[in-house]
């Protein structure tokens, strides 16, 4: 999945510190075991230089068979010595054993060629961390969207709000139930308040368990930054073009919440047709109508909108204020 480098390279770093910590672990407790049984010490040291010759061996061109199955069998003597002398003092065999987070990968975070579990896990859980110092991503679940607090007056469509709502919610969960890299896109209308980010955010849950990558922000914070990086200032720009156009999955909030200039409006646009092109889905959310759009944006824009998003309009007062 086409995680921001950030995100590699943090997974990557917590992997080493992983490791590290294991190590340094399995160095204490050793040390605290030996000068209980100073034995050990010995056999270590034995263990070591075994080892080191083993890693001058394949520098050797010539036959060396012999002199590895030597040095293995020294090892492997070595090692029983050891669990015997363990077990003779009261520790389980394999105490010194390195305990490392992850037993499939050793921390390593690949395993027979592949991206271990544990790898995918991180990325993951970095990419949740992201998004929840901009949004109540555990807040805002499938579980948490309550239709109760629409209005369940009919309307002149024959449905109430509340109903209105409960399709939204069944489409919505479907939709991330079945969402891939190609899936299509959302537009969430409605007043403030109405659960259009919330619904939002319970796709995104879902799409990152599912290991896709995901971008999450509001439209203003959004533009701010790239127009930041158009104009050369990157320095702590959490968004750049590169990663909002190719991420699985870019959720933009509150449309129309920016500051509205020509460069707004182009790099709205841009967005919105560059990942169409690229067939990569969006979810946008704003408190715009359809006019209210085409006369911030151009007629471009709400073509493409009108064309290639399912747009769901939420009906209701604003639900933190009912709280």
């Amino acid at each position: 999945m086409a995680y921001k480098s950030e995100v590699y390279q943090k997974a990557i770093n917590m992997l080493e510190r992983r490791r590290e910590k294991a190590a340094l672990d399995a160095g204490a407790l050793q040390r605290e075991i030996s000068a209980k049984i100073p034995e050990l010490e010995e056999i270590q040291k034995k263990l070591s230089a075994i080892g080191f010759s083993l890693s001058k061996l394949f520098f050797f061109e010539g036959s060396k068979e012999a002199e590895v199955e030597r040095l293995r069998k020294a090892s492997l003597a070595l090692q029983k010595e050891r669990s015997e002398l363990l077990v003779k003092n009261g520790y389980d065999a394999q105490v010194l054993t390195v305990k490392y987070f992850c037993p499939v990968c050793s921390d390593t975070g690949y395993y027979n060629g592949h991206m271990c579990s544990c790898h995918k896990e991180l990325l993951k859980e970095i990419v949740r961390n992201e998004i929840r110092k901009r949004a109540p991503l555990d807040e805002c679940t499938f579980e948490t969207f309550d239709p109760r607090y629409y209005p369940d007056t009919v309307m002149e469509n024959g449905i109430s709000p509340r109903e209105k709502a409960e399709r939204i919610l069944e489409t919505c969960r479907n939709y991330a139930q079945t969402f891939n890299v190609h899936s299509p896109n959302l537009m969430f209308m409605g007043g403030t308040g109405v659960g259009k980010t919330h619904l939002s955010l319970a796709i995104v849950n879902v799409a990152i368990n599912r290991g896709c990558s995901v971008i999450y922000g509001t439209s203003q914070n959004i533009i701010s930054d790239l127009q930041n990086e158009s104009f050369g200032r990157a320095e702590n720009n959490y968004y750049n073009e590169h990663d909002v156009l190719g991420t699985d999955l870019l959720v933009i909030d509150d449309l129309g919440t920016e500051f509205s200039t020509k460069f707004s409006a182009a790099c709205v646009y841009n967005i919105i047709n560059t990942r169409l092109l690229r067939k990569k889905p969006t979810i946008i959310s704003t408190n715009y109508g359809h006019d209210d759009l085409a006369r911030e944006y151009g007629q471009r824009i709400i073509s493409r909108i009108a064309g290639e998003y399912s747009t769901l309009i939420l009906e209701g007062s604003d639900i933190r204020y009912i709280k």
